[in-house]
């Protein structure tokens, strides 16, 4: 790694020191979880390459690698619902990036139209013989999928 990235050199130095030496994964991704600024609801979970981490530094807006369409995505790009960075924070070992944001326009982070992508709850206990069932704890979409994204290819990959 160059330029804002150290090489981590010592355990020392990526958990007690104070230079950015992230890790990313084989694939080249760190985990990036992102929350409300205000209330502190988590938003979403996404991964980040070195080239999105570098990007949502220097901008203080999310950008996040999308796995599913292999390419830098810069949240809100498309519907408006930027992420503006307020703080920005890496965990012990420098392998997962929490970002504070404010969301743009109405506040929603998912693009399925709900405020966040941890929508649905599930139970725990003993395992049933059948799928666990879901229970929707968000219940109103805050905005209309198919009127901001229009035909643009869904996300989600089976």
């Amino acid at each position: 790694m160059s330029g804002p990235f150290a090489e981590r050199a010592t355990v020392e130095q990526v958990e007690e020191g104070t230079e950015l030496a992230p890790k990313f994964d084989d694939r080249g991704l760190i985990p990036a979880v992102t929350t409300d600024f205000e209330s502190g609801e988590l938003l979403m979970h996404g991964f980040m390459n070195e080239e999105a981490l570098r990007r949502t530094i220097e901008t203080g807006e999310a950008h996040y690698y999308s796995r599913s369409r292999e390419a830098i995505w810069h949240k809100g790009a498309t519907s408006g619902l930027v992420q503006n960075i307020v703080e920005m924070r890496i965990d012990d070992d420098q392998d997962c990036v929490w970002l504070r944001v404010r969301v743009g326009g109405n506040g929603a982070s998912c693009h399925v139209g709900y405020r966040s992508c941890f929508y649905r709850s599930l139970p725990t206990g003993a395992l049933p013989d059948a799928p666990v069932t879901l229970t929707f704890e968000e219940t109103e979409k805050v905005f209309d999928p198919l009127a901001v994204y229009g035909d643009a290819p869904n996300p989600t990959k089976l």
